[in-house]
C-alpha cells in the first residue's frame, strides 16, 4: 500500500486541508474534526481501497483504516501541519453537549493510550516473571521494571495535561507545568504532614485541600480546561512590551491556585464518587454492567464512542488499583468478535471472504476489532449479532466472579497478563475462562446462523422493478406465484423514498436494527404503514413501534438524534396498545421546527425482526405518497 497516495486521496476527499480543524488517530482510525462535514465525499471514501469504513459520530469524522493507520496519518498531518494530540482549537462549531463531551474525552485520552498500554504490559511482564519465580520482589530487577511501569501511571496528570492543552487550545508546556504542581514532591510532603498534624495548608488566606493527585485523571482535565479560559484573558490584559513575561505569569499563578484550591479537589471528589459507585456495583450487582458492556461494545466501537467509556476503567485502576467493569467486558467483547469472524472464515465458501475473515479474526482476538467489525461483522450482520451475544455472556461471567484487570492495554489475548495481580493467578484464570466462554458461544451461534449472501447478491444484481401504488387491500399476496407469502409496508408519510444506506447514521445505514427504507418527509402528518397494534410510542414521541397482524415488527423513527428534543415539536396521536389500520394517524410533527433545531428529519422505516423472514426488499427510490407500498417482506 502506498501510504502517501492514500493519505493524499483521503485529504482531498475530506475537503482539503482548509476544511480540517483537528486530526488525531487511535489504533485503527483517523479522527478528523471538519469545519464542514458536508464537503467530505463519504460515499467515495467508503469505496477507496485501503479504507475499511467511515463513521460520523461524537463530533468527529472517523475514517477506519486498520492497523496501518499511523502510516496513513503521517503524510496527512505533515501537509496540514497538525499535531497528533489534537490539532487546532475549533471555532464556531455548533454541537450538542454530549457530542462535544465525547469529542473532548476522545481527543484527550487517545494520544496517551500508547503510554498507558506500555505501562500495563510492563506490569504484566513483571507479574509473569514473579509468578514463575524468575524474579524476586526484593531484587533490584523487580524494583527497576516496577518503577519503569509506574512512571506512566504516576505522571499520568502530566501526560493528560499535554493532550488536554492541545484539545482545549492552550499552551501545552504551561499545562504540563500545572500537572507538575499537582505532583511536586514538596506538595506531597506538605499534604502528608497536614494529614498527620491536622493543620491545614494555606496559600495566604486560601485553604489547600489535602489530596494526592498522582495517577489521577479528572483533576488535571478540569484544571487545564480552566487554564484555557485564563490564558486568553491574560493575553488581553498583559501590556504588549512585557507580554512575554506577564502572560505566562498570570496564567500559571491563577490556574495553579485554582487547581490546588478548587478544581483539583472537585476532580478528586468526583473520582472518589465514581470509585464508590464501582464498589457498590461490585457489591450488589457485579454482573450487570459487564454483561451490558460486553454486549454493546461493538456498537460503541462502531460509532467511536467507546473512548468515552475507557476513562472510567482507567479511573477505576487509578483509584482502587483494578478495574472490574470496562476492561473485563471489553475483553469478552473483543474475543467474541474475533470468534464470530473465525466462524465466517470456517463456514464461507468464498475465498475473498475467508481471507479477510481469517486475518481480521486474528487481529480482533489480539485486541483490535475494527477490521473484523467493518470487514465482516457489520457487512454480514449475523456475525455481529453472534458477537454481541457471546460478549454479553462472557461479560456476565466476568461480572459474576468480579474479575479484576490490573494492567489495561487493548483488551485481548496479548493483554491477558494484565489480569495478574494480588496474591494469586485467580483473575488471570477467570479472565481466560471468560474469554473462552465468549469465544465458544459467539463461534457456535455464528456458525449456525451465518449463510453466504448468494440470494441477496442475486437480488441486488437484479433490482426489483418499481411497483404501482398499493394499499392495505393488497398487503398480503403470493410472491412471484411460487406460494411464498409476502407482506407490504406502506409509506407512513408523503415524501421521497431513499435507501437506508443514505441515512446519515450507521445504526440505520448498516441495517443494525433491521432492513427497510427511509423517507425524506414533505409534511409532518405520519400515519400507520400497516394494519396491526401499536407496540410502543416512545416517551419522546420521535418514534413509534407497530406489530402488524402478520407479525411484522415495524419501527417508524422520525428524524435522526431527535430523541434529544425530548418530545418538543412532536404530538402523539396514538398510545401503546391501540389498534391501527393503514393510514391511521400516528404522529403530528412540526418539521420546520425540528430542522430549525438542527436535526435531520429523514425517517427510517425499519423491520426490526428482519431475521424472521427470507428477505426484506425496498422498492426503488422516488417520490411516494402515504399508503403506497415501499417495502416487501418475504
Amino acid at each position: 500500500m502506498n501510504y502517501q497516495e492514500l493519505g493524499d486521496k483521503i485529504l482531498t476527499l475530506v475537503g482539503g486541508r482548509e476544511n480540517i480543524s483537528g486530526l488525531t488517530h487511535c489504533a485503527t482510525r483517523l479522527r478528523f474534526n471538519l469545519k464542514d462535514e458536508g464537503k467530505a465525499q463519504t460515499d467515495t471514501l467508503k469505496k477507496t481501497p485501503g479504507v475499511l469504513g467511515v463513521v460520523v459520530s461524537g463530533g468527529q469524522y472517523q475514517i477506519v483504516i486498520g492497523n496501518d493507520v499511523n502510516h496513513v496519518y503521517k503524510p496527512i498531518a505533515e501537509k496540514c501541519n497538525l499535531a497528533q494530540e489534537g490539532g487546532q482549537k475549533q471555532e464556531g462549531e455548533k454541537k450538542s453537549i454530549g457530542t462535544r463531551l465525547i469529542d473532548t474525552i476522545t481527543g484527550i485520552f487517545t494520544p496517551v493510550l500508547p503510554a498507558i498500554t506500555a505501562a500495563g504490559m510492563l506490569k504484566a511482564v513483571l507479574s509473569l516473571l514473579v509468578a514463575f519465580h524468575l524474579v524476586n520482589t526484593d531484587a533490584s530487577t523487580y524494583q527497576v521494571i516496577n518503577f519503569m511501569a509506574d512512571a506512566a501511571f504516576y505522571f499520568l496528570p502530566i501526560l493528560l495535561a499535554n493532550s488536554a492543552a492541545k484539545k482545549f487550545g492552550c499552551n501545552p508546556y504551561l499545562a504540563m507545568m500545572l500537572g507538575g504542581m499537582l505532583l511536586h514532591p514538596n506538595f506531597i510532603n506538605m499534604v502528608t504532614a497536614s494529614q498527620e498534624s491536622g493543620e491545614a495548608i494555606r496559600l495566604f488566606f486560601i485553604p489547600i485541600y489535602n489530596a494526592s493527585y498522582s495517577s489521577s485523571v479528572i483533576p488535571i482535565i478540569l484544571s487545564i480546561w480552566f487554564m484555557s479560559l485564563v490564558e486568553p484573558i491574560a493575553d488581553r490584559i498583559s501590556p504588549k512590551p512585557i507580554k512575554f513575561f506577564t502572560k505566562p505569569l498570570i496564567t500559571a499563578l491563577v490556574a495553579g491556585v485554582a487547581a490546588l484550591a478548587v478544581l483539583g479537589p472537585i476532580g478528586y471528589i468526583i473520582a472518589s464518587w465514581i470509585a464508590a459507585g464501582v464498589t457498590a456495583l461490585n457489591t450488589y450487582v457485579s454482573w450487570l454492567v459487564p454483561m451490558i458492556l460486553g454486549g454493546v461494545f461493538p456498537l460503541l466501537v462502531m460509532t467511536g464512542t467507546h473512548y468515552g467509556i475507557i476513562p472510567i476503567g482507567i479511573n477505576n485502576r487509578m483509584t482502587t488499583g483494578f478495574d472490574t467493569i470496562v476492561y473485563p467486558a471489553n475483553l469478552a467483547s473483543n474475543i467474541a468478535q474475533g470468534a464470530a469472524t473465525f466462524a465466517v472464515a470456517v463456514k464461507t465458501k468464498k475465498n475473498e471472504v475467508r481471507q479477510v475473515a481469517s486475518s481480521a479474526g486474528i487481529t480482533a482476538v489480539c485486541g483490535i476489532t475494527e477490521p473484523a467489525l467493518y470487514g465482516i461483522n457489520m457487512r454480514f450482520k449475523t456475525p455481529l449479532i453472534s458477537a454481541c451475544i457471546g460478549g454479553a455472556v462472557g461479560g456476565l461471567f466476568m461480572g459474576l466472579f468480579t474479575v479484576k484487570n490490573y494492567g489495561g492495554g487493548s483488551p485481548g489475548l496479548m493483554t491477558l497478563p494484565g489480569y495478574i495481580g494480588g496474591d494469586s493467578l485467580r483473575d488471570l484464570m477467570l479472565a481466560s475462562i471468560g474469554a473462552v466462554i465468549a469465544f465458544v458461544i459467539s463461534f457456535v451461534i455464528c456458525f449456525i446462523i451465518y449463510k453466504d449472501e448468494a440470494e441477496e447478491e442475486q437480488i441486488q444484481a437484479s433490482p426489483v422493478p418499481a411497483q404501482p401504488a398499493k394499499t392495505e387491500a393488497s398487503r398480503t399476496e403470493n410472491a412471484g406465484g411460487n406460494g411464498a407469502a409476502s407482506s407490504s409496508i406502506c409509506a407512513p408519510v408523503k415524501g421521497r423514498l431513499v435507501p437506508l444506506s443514505k441515512v446519515d447514521d450507521p445504526t440505520f445505514a448498516e441495517e443494525i436494527l433491521g432492513k427497510g427504507a427511509a423517507i425524506i418527509p414533505e409534511n409532518g402528518n405520519f400515519v400507520s404503514p400497516v394494519k396491526g397494534t401499536v407496540q410502543t410510542v416512545f416517551d419522546t414521541k420521535h418514534a413509534v413501534g407497530i406489530v402488524s397482524d402478520t407479525g411484522v415488527e415495524v419501527l417508524i423513527h422520525v428524524g435522526l438524534n431527535t430523541v434529544n428534543l425530548k418530545g418538543q415539536h412532536y404530538e402523539a396521536l396514538v398510545k401503546d396498545g391501540d389498534p391501527v389500520d393503514v393510514g391511521t394517524p400516528l404522529l403530528k410533527v412540526d418539521l420546520d421546527a425540528v430542522k430549525a433545531a438542527g436535526y435531520d428529519t429523514i425517517t427510517p422505516v425499519i423491520v426490526t425482526n428482519s431475521m424472521d423472514y427470507s428477505d426484506v426488499i425496498a422498492i426503488q427510490e422516488g417520490d411516494v405518497r402515504s399508503g403506497e407500498t415501499i417495502v416487501k417482506v418475504l
